[in-house]
C-alpha cells in the first residue's frame, strides 16, 4: 500500500511543476523520527523543510504554455509561458531545452554578427594595401634579377679563356684616348670533329693562322671606328720576345705578310707587329675560331644579310644568290672566308666587317638579350671559343660588341686600312694616311682619313 496521498489538487499531479517562482508545497508523508535533531524553523510537523525556489529552465510545456502534467481547469488561471531570453522560442513554441547553437558570451549564437535582429555586424575586412604589395613585389623582382645577374656574371666570366699575355709584348707605343681592340678570326679547328671540318669546308691543316684581322677603336665620347687589316698586308717583323721561350729576337728588317706574324709566334707577336707598323697601342686582344663563329650564328637563329652580287667559291663552300637572305652558321663562315671569288683581299675584308657588325646587332637585340633560351646558348657558344688577353673582363667584351653594333647603326665608321699599292702580291699601307689615322684615333677625333675600297 502506497504512503503517498491521493491527488487532491483538481487533477494536478505531484511534481507537475509550476511556472511561478515558488514551488508547490510538498505532500505530507509519514515520517519516523529516529533521534534526529529538532526540525528547522518553519518545518511543519511530519513535513519536509521549505525548499528554495529553483527553475532550471528546462520545463517542458504544452503548446499553450502549460507545463506537462499541469491539468487545465477553471479554478486556476492559465499560466504565462516562460519567455526565451534570446528570442529564439517566441510565443508558445516548443522548447526542448537543448542548446540551439547559442555560444555563451557571444551575441547571436556566435555567428560572427552577420545576421540576427538587434545585433551589430562584425567590422568589415580592411581593403588590401596595394601600394605596399606593389612595393614588396618590386623589391622581390629586383632581388631575383640581381641574384640572377650575379650568377650569370660569374658563370660567363669563368668561361673566358684568358690565354694571351700582353705583358710579354716589348717596346710598346704610348696609349691615347679610348680603347683599342685587336679582333682576330683564326682558322683554328680546335674542338671540331672530322664531320664538322668537312661540313664547314675548313680542311685539316695543323696549327693556327689568322683568317681575318681588324682594329676596333672604342672612343670615350662616341664615334667608334672599325679598321680592317688585310691578311696580305706587307709589314716588317720587329724585334720581339718569344711568347713561350722568352728569347729575344732582334729586328732584322724582314718583310712578310701580316698573317705570318701570328703563324710564327702567336697573338703576342701579332700585337707587337701591328703596334710597330701603325704606332697605335693595342689595349685588348680577342680571337674566335671557326667552330665558335658558326655556333654563335646558329644560336641567334641566323643573321640576315643583303648580298649585292652573287658569288661562288668551292674552297670555302660559298654559293650565294644576290639579295636578302638569312645565313646559318655554315653559310656565314663560308661568306666571311671567301677569297678566290674576289679580285682583292679588300673585298673579303668588307664582307667580314659587314657580317660581324650584323652579327653584333643580332646578338644585342631584345629578342636575344631578354630571352634566356637564346641568351645563354649564345653566350655559351661565343665564350667557349673566345680567346682574350689576361686583363680583359666581361665588361670589356660587352663594350666591344656594343661598339660593333653601334657602327652598324651609324654611330661610327667602318673602313679598310689605307693602301698605297702592292709589292710582290702584298698590299702596301699608305704610311702618311696611317699616321694621320692613328693621331685621330689617339685624340678621339672624328676620323676623316679615307680607307681603301
Amino acid at each position: 500500500m502506497s504512503d503517498w496521498p491521493d491527488d487532491q489538487g483538481g487533477g494536478r499531479g505531484y511534481g507537475g511543476g509550476r511556472g511561478d517562482s515558488q514551488p508547490e508545497g510538498a505532500r505530507v508523508m509519514r515520517h519516523i523520527q529516529r533521534g534526529q535533531p529538532s526540525r528547522p524553523a518553519g518545518t511543519p510537523p511530519g513535513g519536509v523543510p521549505p525548499q528554495p525556489s529553483y527553475d532550471d529552465g528546462y520545463d517542458e510545456r504544452y503548446g499553450d504554455g502549460r507545463p506537462y502534467g499541469d491539468a487545465r481547469d477553471d479554478v486556476f488561471e492559465p499560466r504565462t509561458p516562460r519567455q526565451d531570453p534570446y528570442g529564439q522560442n517566441p510565443g508558445n513554441a516548443y522548447d526542448s531545452g537543448y542548446n540551439t547553437g547559442q555560444v555563451y558570451g557571444q551575441p547571436n549564437g556566435g555567428n560572427g554578427g552577420q545576421g540576427g535582429a538587434g545585433h551589430p555586424p562584425r567590422a568589415a575586412r580592411p581593403a588590401p594595401n596595394w601600394r605596399k604589395r606593389i612595393k614588396w613585389g618590386a623589391i622581390t623582382l629586383v632581388s631575383v634579377l640581381l641574384v640572377t645577374s650575379v650568377i650569370t656574371y660569374f658563370w660567363a666570366d669563368s668561361k673566358l679563356k684568358r690565354e694571351v699575355d700582353l705583358s710579354k709584348v716589348i717596346e710598346r707605343p704610348e696609349g691615347g684616348a679610348g680603347t683599342n681592340y685587336l679582333i682576330v678570326g683564326s682558322d683554328s679547328r680546335a674542338g671540331m670533329t672530322a664531320e664538322d671540318k668537312k661540313k664547314l669546308h675548313t680542311g685539316s691543316a695543323e696549327g693556327k693562322r689568322t683568317d681575318s684581322m681588324m682594329i676596333l677603336h672604342v672612343a670615350d665620347d662616341g664615334g667608334n671606328t672599325m679598321i680592317s687589316l688585310p691578311r696580305d698586308s706587307n709589314v716588317t717583323i720587329p724585334s720581339f720576345k718569344g711568347a713561350e721561350s722568352g728569347k729575344l729576337y732582334p729586328n732584322q728588317g724582314r718583310q712578310t705578310k701580316l698573317n705570318a706574324a701570328y703563324a710564327e709566334d702567336g697573338p703576342e707577336l701579332l700585337v707587337r707587329t701591328v703596334e710597330y707598323n701603325t704606332g697605335l697601342k693595342i689595349d685588348h686582344y680577342a680571337e674566335i675560331g671557326f667552330g665558335g663563329f658558326a655556333k654563335i650564328v646558329d644560336s641567334v637563329g641566323g643573321v640576315e644579310m643583303d648580298i649585292p652580287k652573287a658569288f661562288k667559291d668551292k674552297w670555302s663552300g660559298a654559293d650565294f644568290e644576290a639579295g636578302k637572305q638569312t645565313l646559318d652558321g655554315q653559310e656565314a663562315l663560308a661568306f666571311v672566308r671567301t677569297r678566290h671569288a674576289f679580285s682583292s683581299d679588300l673585298d673579303r675584308t668588307k664582307n667580314q666587317q659587314k657580317f660581324l657588325a650584323a652579327l653584333a646587332h643580332q646578338v644585342a637585340t631584345p629578342g636575344t638579350v631578354m630571352n634566356p633560351f637564346k641568351l645563354y646558348p649564345t653566350m655559351g657558344a661565343g665564350l667557349d671559343t673566345l680567346v682574350v688577353d689576361k686583363d680583359m673582363g666581361l665588361f670589356d667584351v660587352a663594350s666591344m660588341f656594343w661598339a660593333m653594333k653601334g657602327i652598324t647603326g651609324g654611330d661610327g665608321k667602318s673602313m679598310n686600312m689605307p693602301i698605297a699599292g702592292q709589292t710582290g702580291g702584298n698590299l702596301l699601307w699608305d704610311k702618311a694616311k696611317v699616321k694621320q689615322l692613328v693621331e685621330q684615333l689617339n685624340n678621339d677625333e672624328k676620323v676623316t682619313v679615307q680607307g681603301s675600297n
